[in-house]
């Protein structure tokens, strides 16, 4: 006959893992906004602050809003009758705002997509779509460009994937080192153009960015 365990019941209950938390009500986010205004060193309750949780709050659920969507639902739609078209589909210089989830500092800048289609293309514009869902996400930038790129390659199975992101920081610009003018570059390349150096040159010029490496 088995032992029973003399684990004590709450402690088992400890080593669980941990749940996730419940969303907080809008009456209890708005609380902790005026907490933070309080913090700050100001009155939440002076008139030019007395509305300010509540506009924090509708535009947390607008900057967050991706965490609501699922990017591989924008590109379910694809159309195939694309008569033998075998170049590269590109979109550049998609505008974003992100935040970073170190400082929730905000994100300022455009990302580059291609892909070289198989049997299928998707509409630009979910292309911009695809980038807003991650982009309103607390994000940092090195994972918004493979997710995209990851995305992209997972449902439209491509022949490859290229994606470049500039962006500010402003958690650089706005504290710490105070660097303004500086913006960080990442990207991924899946498929043939991680393969084949030509097709990636291809890319890169297009997008005006001929001597990045993107490997």
């Amino acid at each position: 006959m088995a032992k029973k365990s003399k684990l004590p019941s709450a402690k088992r209950a400890r080593s669980a893992p941990a749940k996730a938390s419940a969303r907080p009500s809008r009456a209890a986010t708005e609380e902790a906004i005026r907490t933070l205004i309080k913090w700050a060193g100001d009155d939440p309750y002076r008139e030019g602050l007395r509305g300010t949780p509540a506009r924090v709050a509708r535009a947390y659920e607008e900057w967050f809003s991706g965490y609501g969507e699922d990017p591989r639902a924008y590109l379910s739609r694809t159309f195939e009758e694309i008569s033998g078209y075998d170049e590269m589909v590109l979109l550049r210089d998609i505008g974003f705002v992100s935040h970073c989830e170190h400082h929730l500092a905000p994100i300022i800048g455009r990302v580059h997509i291609g892909y070289l289609p198989r049997s299928r293309v998707v509409g630009i514009s979910k292309l911009a779509r695809l980038v807003d869902v991650y982009a309103r996400r607390m994000q940092i930038q090195e994972k918004m460009t493979a997710e995209i790129a990851g995305c992209l390659s997972s449902v439209l199975k491509p022949l490859g994937v290229a994606v470049v992101i500039e962006a500010v920081h402003e958690c650089m610009t706005t504290r710490g080192v105070h660097k303004s003018g500086v913006a960080m570059v990442t990207s991924q390349m899946l498929g043939v153009f991680r393969r084949n150096a030509v097709t990636r040159q291809e890319f890169l010029s297009a997008i005006g960015r001929p001597n990045l490496r993107g490997e």
